[in-house]
Order: C-alpha cells, then sequence, then structure tokens
C-alpha cells in the first residue's frame, strides 16, 4: 500500500506526536466531579501520595500547562499530538485502571475520577483547537456505563479515542477476547472512535522488588501485545470490520514476527476442523475458528490496525514495508523521561535518515493525522515555521546529545554503535 502524503509539499515535516500524556493538577480535578463526591475528594486528596517523582519535579505543570507545553512542542518541531493520560484520577491507589474497585461505592467512585479526567481533558484540547486530540478513559466492568462514556466523548470532541484497559491475570474481568465488549466495539465503530491499547496498563502486579522491576520491564509490552491477538481471534473485526485498533509505546519490531505466528496458528487450527475424520486436540481447539474470525490475522492488521510507533529506533525502521508504512505513527512520548523531549529532531534523524521523504512524511504526521481526524492543511501552516526540515532529517545522527534520556539514544538499541 502506498503511503499517504503529509500535506502540501514544503521543506519542512508536518510532524505530530501519536503518543503524549496529560492531566490535571491533582486539586484542579475537583470541578470537574459531581457535587456528591466533592467530600469524599477533599479526604482522598488530603491523604493521597504522589508515587510518581515526575509528578512531584518543578516540571510536573508540563501535564497541564497549556502554553508552556504548545511552547515547547514547537520548540521540539511538533505541531500535534494525541493526548494519553498522565495524572492520577481521583480515588485511585495509583494510575492503574484496573477494577474491580474493593467495593461497589469504591467502583463507583473511580469512575466517576475517569470522568472527571475526561471532562478535564475536553477543556484541555479545546484550549489548541486542532492540536489536540484526547484520549478518554473507561472502565470495562460496566459496558453499559463504558458505552455511555464513549457516546460523551465523542460529542465532546475527544477525537483521540478510549484507552482500552488490559484485562491481566487475577483483575476478575472476562478477557478482551470475549463478546462482552460487543457493545464497546460497536458504538467505536459507529462513532469512528479509535480503540487505543496503551503499554503498562495490562500487566499483573508484580511487587516492588528488584527482579519484580526487571521482570515488568521485560513483560510489559508483551502483556500489552496480547490485545491484538484477543481481538483478531474473538473475531471483533468480522463483526465490526470498521472498528481500528491502536497498539501505542509497545515497539514495533514485533509485528511482522507475530503476525505470522498467529497466521501459523490461524491456518493450522482452521485446516485440522476442516480436515480431521476424526475427534483431535487441534481440531477441537480450531473448531469455529475460522467462522468466528472471518479474515486471518495479517489480513486484519491490513485493514484495521496501526501503530503508535514511540520515538521509533533505527532497527525496526528497515520492517517498515512488512509492518507498513501506512499504519506507523510516531511519537515522542511527551513529558516523560524516556520521551524525545527536547531532542526529537535528533531522534527522528536517527530514526529516519536515509528514508525516503514521502515515508517519512507518513509516519511523522501523515498516517496520525488520518486516524485521528488532525486537519492537515492548518497544521501544515505551524509546520513551515516549527517543523523539522527535510535536509535535517536526511542528516544521519553520528553522535547522540550528551544528556538524552530516551531508549532511543541507548547503546544497544541501535544499529549504529556511538
Amino acid at each position: 500500500m502506498s503511503a499517504p502524503t503529509n500535506g502540501p509539499v514544503t521543506d519542512r515535516y508536518t510532524v505530530i506526536s501519536a503518543d503524549c500524556h496529560a492531566g490535571a493538577d491533582l486539586l484542579d480535578y475537583r470541578p470537574y466531579l459531581a457535587k456528591e463526591h466533592h467530600e469524599a475528594f477533599d479526604a482522598w486528596a488530603a491523604t493521597y501520595v504522589n508515587p510518581y517523582e515526575d509528578l512531584l519535579a518543578d516540571t510536573a505543570d508540563r501535564n497541564w500547562n497549556s502554553a508552556r507545553r504548545l511552547a515547547e512542542l514547537e520548540e521540539d518541531g511538533i505541531v500535534a499530538e494525541v493526548v494519553f493520560p498522565n495524572t492520577i484520577p481521583p480515588f485511585f491507589p495509583s494510575a492503574a485502571l484496573m477494577a474491580p474497585a474493593p467495593t461497589a461505592e469504591e467502583f463507583e467512585r473511580r469512575w466517576a475520577g475517569l470522568r472527571a479526567h475526561n471532562r478535564w481533558l475536553a477543556d484541555f484540547c479545546a484550549a489548541a483547537p486542532g492540536r489536540r486530540a484526547g484520549v478518554f478513559q473507561i472502565l470495562l466492568n460496566d459496558v453499559a456505563e463504558a458505552v455511555k462514556e464513549i457516546r460523551w466523548a465523542s460529542r465532546a470532541g475527544l477525537r483521540g479515542g478510549l484507552l482500552l484497559p488490559g484485562t491481566p491475570p487475577g483483575s476478575g474481568l472476562p478477557e478482551l477476547y470475549s463478546s462482552t465488549y460487543d457493545p464497546i466495539w460497536a458504538v467505536c465503530e459507529e462513532l469512528g472512535v479509535p480503540v487505543n491499547h496503551h503499554a503498562g496498563s495490562a500487566s499483573p502486579p508484580l511487587g516492588e522488588e528488584p527482579a519484580a522491576r526487571a521482570v515488568f520491564m521485560v513483560e510489559t509490552t508483551w502483556f500489552s501485545h496480547r490485545a491484538l491477538w484477543h481481538l483478531i481471534f474473538g473475531g471483533a473485526f468480522r463483526r465490526h470490520p470498521g472498528l481500528k485498533l491502536v497498539l501505542t509505546e509497545q515497539g514495533s519490531g514485533w509485528i511482522p514476527g507475530v503476525l505470522d505466528m498467529l497466521d501459523y496458528y490461524h491456518g493450522r487450527l482452521s485446516a485440522a476442523a476442516k480436515r480431521s475424520k476424526r475427534s483431535t486436540a487441534e481440531s477441537k481447539f480450531g473448531a469455529g475458528l475460522a467462522e468466528s474470525m472471518g479474515k486471518g490475522p495479517s489480513d486484519v492488521w491490513r485493514d484495521n490496525c496501526f501503530v503508535g510507533a514511540s520515538f521509533m529506533r533505527p532497527h525496526e525502521v528497515p520492517l517498515r514495508a512488512r509492518i507498513g508504512v501506512d499504519k506507523i505513527m510516531w511519537g515522542s512520548d511527551y513529558p516523560h523521561d524516556e520521551g524525545t523531549y527536547p531532542y526529537s529532531r535528533e531522534g527522528l534523524r536517527c530514526a529516519y535518515a536515509g528514508v525516503p521523504r514521502e515515508e517519512v512524511a507518513a509516519m511523522v504526521g501523515g498516517n496520525a493525522a488520518r486516524v485521528y481526524g488532525f486537519d492537515l492543511d492548518a497544521l501544515d501552516a505551524l509546520a513551515a515555521k516549527a517543523g523539522p526540515t527535510v535536509a535535517e532529517l536526511a542528516e544521519p545522527l553520528t553522535r547522540p546529545p550528551a544528556d538524552a534520556t530516551s531508549p532511543v539514544f541507548a547503546r544497544g538499541a541501535s544499529v549504529r554503535v556511538w
């Protein structure tokens, strides 16, 4: 498939970060809560201990200071962003969106907290018209309530779509392949709402020992990948062929191999179910699979799926044709430490130097504009002043910035040896 263009031909790229994060300062969520929750919120906020150093530092206001954010992103060459959550929603013990809550009352409060974030986010995006696509939050415990929130968010202009929580072992929730969630897929298809699955929300709790933290780092992206094969094998895309799934900040180099594996199992089990004249384990495993799934996994990827390839690494870029140049959306992960700010231009050079211009244009902005509904004509005017030049990104990066913290610059993360 040919790569989409990225606006009119200029000497600069229009860069849209498909992975940024924001949220309100803790007490600023209060006005967005229904009044009946104010007293409980005051008690919760008075005792809440924030576990995240970046939300306690003097740079924490990057999450909610609209003017600072716009200025820093433009300085970094970025003119628009997809905004995932970052700060703690009211009534949550941490940023994790896992439920069930300990009690029905606590669950009700957590829903109120997520709604408060979503309403704050709508105002935050409205403060920069056309430049932010907000990703709203839901819980999976009550599908009917989730559907109501999706409809509200669509009317409120949160074009970034929904953030799909994971269902890790021990959550007590039906797995994502369950038809329980069909009303969610149906309303997303109806309204053109992208379903985003971001790394970090699908891992089971592992504790705080050093080994546990290392295991989390190794496994967290795998647990996030699971959403892909759950929805494919569960038939969500057969029943809802207009559904769009975006997998963000999970890397992208894994995709060709996983699709090969999924195609293999799909073909193997479907064939066993069709040809076997006697009952075998594989014929039982494959019974009904082809009918429930419809298209094969690679076809589903081609027609329905995208990747938010945050700070794409050089070793992933040669795989872009197998992933799909029209599927890849670069992201800076601002304002996280592992993001590329303030060295996004260098990060883009590190990844894309030597790549054809039209392909770079698609991956750094054109694809995100298509998936999330950004107006490229309007953004091109901003990029004419703030965007990185074509010549700049064509120049290979020979040495990483000395104080850069993004993994894109890490030794061993690149085919280049610094």
